[in-house]
């Protein structure tokens, strides 16, 4: 299999940790790729030219980091990622950490493009209140403890961007204040996963 990533994607490196926890490093070949950069093979890997992108042993393509986790989950070893038993809430971790994502990375991206007075458009004002409104919901859900069980497909969502919020915007410092989510993270972040995949 093969992975087209880069070292700066949150949605990349989320993928690569899912790939790492389900014992198959092995047996996906990394292809560095700079999407902003029309790389002729990632675009015909994946024509909307977005990482990650999955090239399974049967050669197809899978776009989009949830979807390429869910597959990798079904052909991986190990503790599962998606346990039964807790579904429900795996799935809404996902779910807050995969908005926390989009809203951090929409940020990003369109002050690239438009500089940073769109912070202060509808779209930017919006951005701003939804990582502020994800980051108080996980303060109020996670604490360290939680991290104490099997990884799940949640905790490597939300940890991520995480991650990539203290990354791309350390303004909003999000430790400040939030004493229980950051023990939480740490936890979490200290796994080898995180560890070998961490922002460059």
């Amino acid at each position: 299999m093969e992975l087209f990533l880069n070292t700066t994607s949150p949605y990349a490196r989320m993928a690569r940790i899912v790939m790492m926890e389900k014992g198959l490093a092995s047996n996906v070949t990394l292809r560095w790729s700079d999407p902003w950069a029309n790389d002729a093979e990632l675009l015909e890997a994946n024509p909307a030219g977005r990482i990650p992108a999955l090239i399974t042993e049967d050669g197809t393509t899978l776009g989009e980091s949830l979807l390429i986790a869910y597959f990798l989950e079904g052909i991986g070893q190990g503790e599962s990622l998606l346990p039964a038993t807790r579904l429900s809430q795996v799935l809404h971790l996902a779910g807050l950490g995969q908005g926390l994502m989009d809203a951090a990375f929409s940020t990003v991206i369109t002050r690239k493009h438009m500089g940073a007075e769109v912070d202060e458009s509808v779209l930017g004002q919006r951005r701003k209140h939804a990582i502020q409104r994800i980051l108080e919901r996980l303060a109020s859900e996670l604490d360290e403890d939680k991290a104490s069980g099997n990884v799940t497909l949640g905790d490597i969502s939300v940890a991520v961007a995480l991650d990539y919020v203290a990354f791309r915007l350390p303004e909003v410092n999000w430790p400040q204040g939030r004493p229980q989510l950051d023990a939480w993270h740490r936890r979490i972040a200290g796994r080898e996963s995180f560890r070998q995949t961490a922002f460059e």
